[in-house]
């Protein structure tokens, strides 16, 4: 269904998702003036838009820092295991361990890569620990984030 719906996606949609992109609790009004519709036809959009899987959900992005999560923390994860169990415990734990923000399977020297955001390195510490425990791996290397240039959610339209 979201094939068929993207073909159909125009200007005005994209810019309603610009606009969703930067703050999503803007009201149906505010849209409408930008995007030179009517409320109504600026929440049918936006409903087609959910309903097709384009949007898939509406958050408020939260301020790590205040939160004590100050450090971002890269995983390079080789493995000599690549059988589909393996993968199905690996994807299973990195589901569960909310500090893990985004696991990818790489093309590449790196099988894994994992970004997460702990408080410190004791917390990275405690992070890795849990994870071993849970899954076999073969190489895992650590990188920090010193300072962060640019974090975004917002898509290129």
């Amino acid at each position: 269904m979201i094939y068929a719906f993207l073909m159909n996606i125009d200007d005005t949609d994209r810019r309603i998702l610009a606009i969703l992109q930067r703050q999503a609790d803007l009201p149906l009004e505010e849209i409408s003036g930008l995007v030179h519709l009517s409320r109504n036809a600026v929440w049918r959009r936006i409903k087609l838009m959910e309903e097709a899987g384009v949007i898939r959900a509406r958050v408020a992005l939260l301020d790590p820092e205040a939160l004590g999560l100050g450090l971002t923390v890269f995983l390079m994860v080789r493995t000599s295991d690549h059988r589909p169990d393996w993968l199905e415990r690996f994807a299973r734990a990195t589901r569960d361990m909310p500090e893990i923000l985004g696991a990818y399977r790489m093309t590449g020297d790196l099988d894994y890569l994992i970004r997460a955001r702990v408080a410190d390195v004791r917390a990275y510490d405690a992070l890795y620990q849990r994870l071993i425990r849970r899954v076999d791996l073969s190489d895992v290397s650590a990188s920090f984030v010193m300072e962060e240039l640019k974090d975004t959610t917002a898509l290129p339209l």
